[in-house]
């Protein structure tokens, strides 16, 4: 028995020791910040929210839209040059992508769009947009704002990144497939995975969501004109009336969901506007624009849907002896694939966000018909989405997004930057332990 007791003191003493002694050095290096929760604590600093709410303010008074995005791109790049981060500019028309850590494997990206929409902004505040007819409805001023803060945190512990984290300032998200240009001009090249979120205004702050697999569809959209010949309303016989017509279009398109579908595969189409006519009450117009989307979540039902759209257009059309010419958009708005998150990414993910947020505020959410063109980097890397709450009850309901009512609680700003830094340097160092390893189980089998 003195045996055992003695060698369970000795155990005992060892594991204290250790303990101690990394306690100690764990605090003596200053490395207690670089904890998710110590990343968290940094960024809802005073000074470093003062400063975020600062750039959000900016950048939502001077929206631009996809592609023109300049001036914001100055802002950007002006911040990079005072925090000392790296970077080159322009990447794809506006964007700009920094580098911050060793310049070596691994590479880990981490991304925010910088676009804003063609919408007149109905908040009354301070800050409102100052360029009419334009507004960031969708937040991408809090996402730019967000990576500039995560880019501030990671620049203060730049000397603990064994590696790089890159950072991605996207341009034309909504729309113009700006992540498509992105990886075009080689940014994700040398990336082992690439991170990215989004602010959602009906989840509590404190709160994220996401999921793996599919977490958003992929998205197309369409145009028809169809033509017929004009005439009295009163002479119909006289007409080839292109509004009947259209009209059957609507009603058979609905049928490729509802009657073609599989009810466990998702799909939505939709028409979105319905243009025809001259004003008058009586006179049959000689052609009807319709238009919308159609939305799936595998490339199989997605190609099965689009297919049947153009069949069903120039079918239903031809019923009623009138033509129908259908337009895609591939060109200046090609389709946005399904956003389907990795799930080796997704364990990381509930891992880093439980230390900072609580395993509570953590969700599993289920998939959701919107689109996003990070989808594009999933399609060339490991990628990761993930959507962050900032409703608050003091504040009264928050407007969805697109919305010209739409407003941005800006205490979301210091999670989202922590969230960011804390993703990026986690994986860089999981990605080292786990070379490491395979490192070590290869000399053992030497």
């Amino acid at each position: 028995m003195g045996f055992f007791w003695s060698l369970r003191m000795i155990i005992l003493y060892h594991l204290f020791a250790a303990t101690l002694i990394s306690s100690v050095t764990y605090l003596s290096s200053n490395k207690l910040t670089s904890t998710p929760t110590g990343f968290l604590n940094f960024a809802k600093k005073l000074e470093v929210f003062d400063w975020m709410v600062e750039i959000r303010r900016k950048l939502h008074e001077n929206p631009e839209l996809l592609y023109e995005e300049f001036q914001t791109s100055e802002l950007i790049r002006r911040e990079l040059d005072t925090l000392g981060v790296s970077y080159k500019s322009p990447v794809a028309v506006t964007g700009v992508v920094g580098y911050i850590g060793t310049g070596r494997p691994p590479f880990v990206a981490i991304r925010a769009d910088m676009d804003a929409l063609p919408i007149q902004e109905l908040v009354e505040w301070e800050h409102k947009s100052k360029v009419p007819g334009k507004m960031h409805a969708c937040g991408h001023d809090a996402h730019v704002t967000m990576l500039l803060g995560a880019a501030k945190i990671l620049k203060e512990h730049e000397k603990d990144i064994q590696g790089t984290v890159v950072l991605v300032f996207q341009p034309a998200e909504e729309g113009g497939a700006g992540a498509q240009k992105i990886i075009d001009a080689g940014v994700l090249e040398n990336v082992s995975a690439i991170f990215g979120l989004h602010v959602l205004p009906n989840m509590p702050i404190g709160i994220v969501g996401s999921r793996s697999g599919p977490i958003m569809a992929g998205c197309g959209r369409f145009e028809a004109v169809i033509s017929g010949k004009g005439g009295h309303a009163a002479l119909p016989q006289h007409s080839i009336d292109p509004i009947l017509a259209a009209s059957n279009v609507i009603v058979s398109l609905q049928h490729l969901v509802s009657r073609e579908a599989d009810p466990l595969d998702s799909q939505v189409v939709t028409i979105a506007y319905f243009q025809g006519g001259v004003g008058a009450f009586n006179v049959i117009p000689d052609s009807v624009n319709i238009g919308g989307t159609f939305r799936a979540f595998s490339k199989q039902s997605f190609v099965q849907i689009k297919q049947r759209i153009e069949q069903v257009i120039t079918g239903q059309a031809a019923v009623q002896r009138c033509n129908a010419t259908i337009n895609f958009f591939e060109e200046k708005h090609p389709f946005y694939p399904a956003t389907i998150n990795d799930g080796k990414l997704h364990e990381h993910f509930r891992q880093v966000a439980g230390d900072m947020l609580g395993e509570k505020n953590v969700n599993d959410i289920k998939p959701m018909t919107t689109a996003e063109d990070f989808s594009f980097y999933q399609e060339v890397v490991p990628g990761y989405f993930f959507l962050l709450g900032m409703e608050d009850a003091s504040l009264g309901p928050l407007e969805p997004l697109h919305s010209a009512n739409f407003r941005v609680n800006e205490e979301v700003l210091p999670y989202g930057a922590a969230l960011h830094a804390s993703l990026a340097t986690s994986y860089v160092l999981k990605f080292q332990q786990d070379v490491e390893v395979a490192e070590g189980t290869d000399r053992d089998e030497l």
